[in-house]
């Protein structure tokens, strides 16, 4: 077994049985400590849009950039130390590149929360994992934006981290673990600053579209997969044709679609943001009620797809 297949089982396995413990420290918060530094400084020094617009190319090229060659670099360090080393840091490095264990936690926090009755507790939970106002959701709206979290961040937290990962193991020199943070900075950078609202405006632009085209195969690869296994591929593709188009984006709408069609419930619908509301377009047919069930589905689903794609990186991996 090459070192490529070692590192993308033990990360896999990693993110599986401990994903990202509290406290502990993670590239992401570097990437967002970088990201708040850079957006803050020059929103203050160089206000004007056409400025703000060539910072964001830079912020965006740079962060990737730095984040993919930091991990290449570290992979290589602790290789010349010691092979065994160089395995060990590189499968942390990529195990925190995945976020399949957090989404699972995250959703079974809420969902034990409502369980218990407090609705109160259950909003405040929930506010930690959306960026929706949660203050006065109903527990069929709780429900409802658990399912849209769990769905939409299947694609830029888990399929698409590994999509590079196997990616790079594919290309010799690299590696699964400069790609995989190079995707990871482009996943924050448009998490923190891809918004269409001040002040990101302008410098977030860029960020939004990079990740809107990086995530763009891992996504229908992971509607194809989707469709596959819920044994009805032709049906799942036709309603992500009919619903998912409606979305702005043009990766979260198709995640979410797939998944909605595949568990015969229907997303979408009235979201508030600071006191806005927002009308997102509906996706899927209301066939069935979204329960905590099918949300355990969603998140099982997911690490089906997961392991579908390991294997086959691995099965192929051991011809090269």
């Amino acid at each position: 077994m090459s070192n490529n297949q070692v590192i993308l089982a033990i990360a896999a396995t990693l993110d599986y049985l401990i994903g990202d413990p509290w406290g502990w420290p993670h590239p992401v918060r570097l990437m967002g400590w970088m990201i708040h530094n850079f957006q803050t400084f020059t929103t203050k020094y160089f206000p004007h849009p056409q400025a703000q617009r060539s910072a964001g190319i830079v912020l965006a090229i740079g962060l990737v950039t730095i984040s993919g060659s930091s991990g290449w670099l570290i992979g290589q360090a602790a290789q010349s130390l010691h092979p065994l080393l160089g395995i060990i840091i590189a499968s942390i490095l990529l195990a925190s590149c995945f976020a399949g264990r957090s989404l699972r936690t995250a959703g079974e926090e809420v969902l034990q929360s409502l369980n218990e009755k407090d609705i109160a507790a259950t909003r405040s939970i929930l506010s930690r994992y959306v960026g929706r106002d949660t203050e006065q959701l109903t527990e069929t709206e709780i429900l409802r934006a658990v399912l849209e979290t769990v769905t939409e961040n299947a694609t830029d937290g888990v399929m698409a981290p590994l999509f590079y990962a196997i990616l790079g193991a594919f290309l010799p020199g690299v590696g699964s673990v400069p790609l995989a943070l190079a995707y990871k900075a482009a996943s924050t950078l448009d998490s923190m600053v891809g918004y269409r609202e001040y002040p990101y405006i302008y410098i977030g632009w860029f960020s939004a579209k990079l990740e809107d085209i990086l995530t763009w195969l891992p996504c229908r690869l992971l509607v194809i997969t989707l469709a596959i296994l819920s044994g009805k591929p032709l049906y799942i593709w036709q309603i992500c044709r009919r619903d998912a188009v409606k979305d702005s984006s043009p990766n979260s709408g198709w995640s979410e679609c797939a998944y909605a069609a595949v568990l015969g419930v229907q997303l979408g619908g009235t979201n508030w943001y600071r006191g806005v509301a927002k009308q997102k377009p509906l996706l899927g047919d209301q066939i069935n009620p979204i329960t905590a069930q099918k949300i355990k589905q969603a998140t099982l689903l997911t690490r089906y797809c997961f392991l579908i794609w390991l294997a086959i990186a691995l099965v192929i991996l051991t011809r090269f």
